[in-house]
């Protein structure tokens, strides 16, 4: 996706507002969850002339742009929008020039504008403005030039647009989730690797089910998928290529490997390796070698996950007779315990921010929390009957996680944000499990 200022004569006919007045800014309280939604309009996109696309015509684009930046923010949790089929239609000359008035009547206080233009190359211009109706300010405007495939991207990427510029936060919405996908009975299920986009959308199979996966996570640069899989009936670390479809074995010796997850520079992989009765961590360069021994306690070690600078590593192990949380320097020294509450800890993941740790507690049924590296300010933030296998959005604001229901066996996908407050499931075909949230998409 090529992105930029592509603007024309729309460019000489609006001006941009490169600073507003503090006083005059508004901002959404990022504490409040669902408690206090920022109201915001968000009317279909026009075109200046309606042309034919491989993704269908340019006018109906831009009620579907529309319709996605409407559920991106609403899904949030932190906005409240009037989408695009509650307001009325917008002129195309009305995008960088628009009717305050009007925009007064609806009780909205920042309106999401934009339009979608056909381009003599077969690619789309995506244009996106935000601005605040009460100062009548123009806030942010991006151009998105795309693929027609690909204008769900733009949307994602106007949606991140707005709810950076109002939250102060990192985006997250035009980001991927690989998982595992099951189907069958309780005592026979079919597992296999799925990817979508974090709302669900432009599903698709990697794997056929004929071996059971699990655990699968993201390379840096998402090319590669690293998992647990059951072929040959050996429980093995596999690296999947989404270009090729290849994949290759990453460690040869004759033990079981699994809980593999990718260092943030992509250089290694971190695994668990069971040896005599041991299981301890390991690293291996992601490209192939001999794996490098991290642990050394009796018991049980696994589930690593580095800190996003590559300097640190949180780890489960059972060595002290429960489930606990400890933290490592990532060559495996200055191990500690950092977890002393009541029931058990698992699967661990590090923020992308760095500030705090996801983890399924375990103790009268399974939920998911977040604690500081140090152990202090532990947080419940659900409260299912079985919650499970955290994993964060690329700005740290979010946690995908799945859920099984009682008796059933059955799973589904649920994201929580940190509030605790904004839980919601995550539409798959099949049921979903062992989700892994991608970095934001180049």
């Amino acid at each position: 996706m090529r992105k930029g200022l592509f603007w024309g004569w729309l460019a000489a006919s609006a001006a941009i507002v490169s600073a507003v007045p503090a006083a005059a800014q508004i901002q959404v309280d990022i504490n409040g969850g669902v408690s206090a939604p920022m109201p915001i309009a968000i009317p279909k996109m026009p075109t200046p002339a309606t042309a034919n696309t491989a993704a269908g015509d340019t006018a109906s684009l831009g009620a579907r742009v529309a319709e996605v930046v409407t559920a991106d923010l609403k899904n949030s949790g932190l906005f409240n929008p009037l989408g695009p089929n509650a307001l009325n239609p917008v002129a195309y000359q009305q995008v960088t020039a628009p009717d305050f008035p009007y925009w007064s009547t609806t009780g909205a206080q920042a309106l999401v504008q934009g339009f979608v233009q056909a381009n003599g190359d077969g690619t789309l211009t995506v244009g996106c403005y935000l601005y605040d109706i009460f100062a009548k300010n123009e806030l942010a405007r991006q151009g998105f030039v795309v693929g027609p495939g690909d204008w769900r991207r733009a949307a994602h990427k106007c949606a991140d647009t707005v709810y950076k510029r109002l939250t102060g936060e990192g985006p997250y919405f035009d980001s991927k989730v690989v998982y595992v996908s099951e189907s069958g009975p309780k005592n026979n299920r079919v597992k296999r690797l799925a990817i979508m986009d974090q709302d669900g959308a432009n599903h698709r199979f990697l794997t056929n089910g004929q071996s059971i996966v699990l655990t699968p996570r993201f390379a840096p640069n998402q090319q590669m998928i690293v998992y647990m899989t059951y072929a040959n009936k050996q429980p093995r670390i596999y690296v999947y290529n989404q270009g090729s479809g290849a994949t290759r074995q990453v460690v040869s010796q004759p033990y079981m490997t699994f809980s593999p997850r990718f260092s943030p520079d992509g250089r290694y992989i971190v695994f668990s390796m069971a040896v005599n009765g041991n299981t301890d961590i390991y690293r291996v360069p992601s490209s192939g070698g001999e794996p490098q021994r991290l642990t050394t306690s009796p018991g049980i070690d696994t589930s690593a996950s580095y800190s996003p600078d590559g300097s640190k590593i949180v780890f489960e192990s059972d060595r002290s007779g429960t489930q606990q949380l400890y933290v490592m320097n990532a060559d495996g020294s200055n191990q500690n315990r950092i977890s002393f509450g009541s029931g058990r800890y698992a699967t661990p993941v590090w923020s992308p921010r760095g500030d705090l740790i996801a983890f399924t507690k375990i103790g009268g049924g399974f939920n998911v929390g977040v604690i500081a590296p140090d152990g202090s300010g532990e947080k419940i933030l659900t409260n299912g009957w079985q919650d499970e296998g955290p994993s964060w959005s690329p700005n740290g604001r979010v946690i995908m996680f799945f859920r099984t229901a009682r008796g059933s066996g059955k799973a589904d996908i649920w994201s929580v944000d940190l509030t605790g407050v904004n839980e919601r499931p995550i539409p798959t075909p099949l049921d979903g499990s062992d989700p892994g949230w991608g970095p934001l998409l180049p």
